[in-house]
């Protein structure tokens, strides 16, 4: 309801139009190109310049003009993400496409609503994103959901207590660590607990503990920087009970730390490769084809070509933008968040709509395996939070 009363005062604000210079519309790209989330940001805007690459103009007013992508790098960093999100503004973008990392999406959330700009989070999946800010939608599912759905999961592996070890201050580890928490609990677990420092590249003590305290499973849902310490420690003090974790985990940077060791890593994730669709698998082909044409976006995708979820939701959110500027038929930000609520799109990721709080109605996660012999990950099963 909130967010219905802000877009009818939005509309009721509406200048008479919004400046075109050049026949351009802008969507600012608001991720992280460097810092601990960097690799995976780099993944998202792969996503979002592919889906530009296909579709890179857009008729409005009866007109055609050409979508032009301003990056804005936040450094995985919530300080440095107010101002990439004012540069963004400063650019007068249309629309915000962003960011990989909830805790970079709720600082430059302020600075959005205030300008009064539409962001679409492709895979925040902190609640507080659209809760806290009546000008973000999102297309990804949430962590109440990710952390239950994990939570099965580690149980269905026969796990009866588990370790959490989460980044202090992270908003989205600390976040979806709390979901697996308590769901965990409810299905009859005992859960040991503890925080890491930012910077801390040490998890012996961490692991030591996990151990100690008989404890069969890890999850630790945090930045690949760390996740990449945490696999390669676990792997040389011999854990070989499984190490879980959300989506941030789906990144060439596990399969690195995980290949060739005796570690049973797990992740849930939004999309895999493997999907059957038409549609899915078209995008697959044609961006592995575009990848594979440009070896500066193949190094940036983490020197291969495997298609990380994030790149879908990168894509969907480009042409779920484009929906938006379309139904709207206007490039005024005002405007095409007025549209939002009802935009529609059968994406490559599933079929895309929102609730009233601006969240993308979906109820299924892929689980996959970090292949240690293959260096690559396999599909395990969907999930939803019934199962």
């Amino acid at each position: 309801m909130k967010k219905l009363l802000a877009m009818l005062l939005a509309v009721m604000m509406l200048v008479p139009a919004f400046a075109l210079a050049d026949d351009v519309i802008k969507i600012g790209v608001f991720e992280p190109s460097t810092g601990d989330n960097g690799a995976g940001g780099k993944q998202e805007i792969l996503g979002i310049e592919y889906a530009n690459s296909l579709a890179p103009t857009v008729t409005v007013g009866g007109k055609e003009y050409k979508v032009e992508l301003v990056v804005a790098d936040n450094q995985s960093l919530t300080d440095k993400a107010v101002s990439a999100a004012q540069s963004l503004m400063g650019e007068k973008v249309s629309i915000v496409l962003g960011s990989y990392g909830s805790g970079a999406s709720m600082a430059g959330g302020d600075v959005f609503a205030e300008a009064g700009v539409p962001a679409i989070g492709v895979s925040c999946t902190n609640p507080n994103v659209t809760l806290l800010c009546d000008y973000y939608w999102r297309i990804c599912f949430l962590d109440p959901f990710q952390g239950t759905v994990m939570a099965n999961f580690a149980k269905e592996l026969g796990a009866t207590k588990a370790y959490v070890l989460t980044m202090l201050g992270e908003d989205y580890g600390v976040g979806l660590g709390k979901y697996f928490v308590d769901a965990f609990k409810k299905l009859g677990g005992d859960v040991i607990e503890e925080n890491f420092t930012e910077g801390n590249g040490d998890f012996a003590a961490y692991i030591n503990n996990a151990v100690n305290g008989g404890c069969d499973v890890i999850f630790s849902p945090c930045a690949t920087t760390y996740a990449a310490l945490i696999i390669e420690q676990a792997a040389s003090q011999g854990v070989t009970f499984p190490i879980l974790a959300g989506d941030t985990w789906e990144n060439s940077a596990i399969l690195d730390a995980a290949k060739g060791k005796d570690v049973k890593v797990y992740c849930s994730t939004f999309f895999d490769e493997k999907d059957d669709s038409a549609a899915a698998a078209d995008f697959v082909t044609g961006y592995k084809a575009w990848l594979n044409a440009d070896e500066s976006k193949k190094t940036n995708n983490g020197g291969n070509d495997i298609v990380a979820a994030v790149s879908a939701l990168g894509f969907d959110a480009y042409n779920v933008a484009l929906t938006a500027i379309k139904a709207a038929d206007s490039a005024d930000p005002a405007a095409i968040a007025a549209a939002l609520p009802s935009v529609t799109y059968e994406g490559v990721t599933g079929a895309i709509a929102f609730d009233e709080n601006g969240d993308a109605l979906k109820d299924m996660a892929y689980i996959k395996y970090a292949n240690p012999e293959t260096g690559a990950f396999d599909f395990v099963k969907t999930q939803s939070v019934s199962e």
